[in-house]
């Protein structure tokens, strides 16, 4: 079944974890405080959100030539054509994901990522959520991701090697679904994966991309809205 949505109106990633270079303070919780702030000053005030995204010391995620970057506001490149996101899009994304979800929900919640790329994200989701699954369908990437979380030992997190696109329908339905890589639509495959009551976030479009948020709101029914313009890079199908 092909499934339609209609917008209501107007409305990522392998490089091996590496050490930065002595001077650069990057391992001290100042660096991660003030790129909270910024993220809090383009308009994120989620506090759960912003916690996680200070918890996870980012540089350990990208190589270290770009370690001393790792904290600015921009996205860097990780290997195999891909990026790690800005920190505002990441926290933007989670905040609008998990915004239903109240008291100790969130720390209940089964939630699934797709595009794993450096881990980075992953490991944010991981602070937030309960239970994380995430999938990634380059090799390297998957591999890369597996090391630098290693250390991290986030007892909550799997990761899969696949398809994004095909989600992982053996441990659906997922409470919250957030995509990494820009379609031209939502696969309808990760919409059935939803719980009702969930929320799914992604970039939609090709040349011109914007954040798309679905809540599926009953078995058959699911409500979009679209968000603020992105740019990411292409879902794309199978396993590379």
């Amino acid at each position: 079944m092909t499934l339609k949505l209609k917008p209501p109106g107007r409305g990522v990633r392998g490089a091996m974890a590496a050490t930065p270079p002595l001077g650069l303070g990057l391992t001290s919780e100042r660096a991660r405080a003030h790129m909270v702030d910024r993220v809090r000053q383009h308009g994120v005030q989620d506090n759960g959100v912003l916690a996680a995204l200070g918890a996870v010391e980012r540089h350990r995620f990208v190589d270290q030539a770009l370690a001393s970057r790792a904290y600015e506001d921009v996205a860097l490149p990780i290997g195999h054509e891909q990026t790690i996101s800005r920190p505002t899009v990441v926290a933007t994304m989670l905040a609008a994901v998990s915004a239903p979800m109240q008291g100790d929900a969130r720390k209940r919640a089964r939630v699934l990522e797709i595009g794993t790329g450096c881990g980075w994200q992953a490991a944010v989701m991981a602070r937030l959520f309960g239970e994380v699954y995430s999938i990634e369908r380059i090799r390297g990437l998957h591999e890369a991701a597996r090391k630098n979380l290693a250390p991290l030992r986030l007892g909550n997190l799997r990761l899969a090697f696949g398809d994004g696109r095909e989600g992982l329908p053996q441990v659906a339905p997922f409470d919250a679904i957030v995509i990494a890589a820009a379609g031209i639509e939502v696969p309808d495959e990760l919409m059935r994966q939803m719980a009702v009551g969930a929320r799914l976030i992604a970039p939609v479009g090709a040349e011109e991309q914007a954040l798309h948020l679905v809540e599926r709101v009953g078995h058959e029914d699911w409500h979009l809205t679209v968000l603020e313009g992105a740019r990411f890079v292409p879902l794309r199908e199978g396993t590379a």
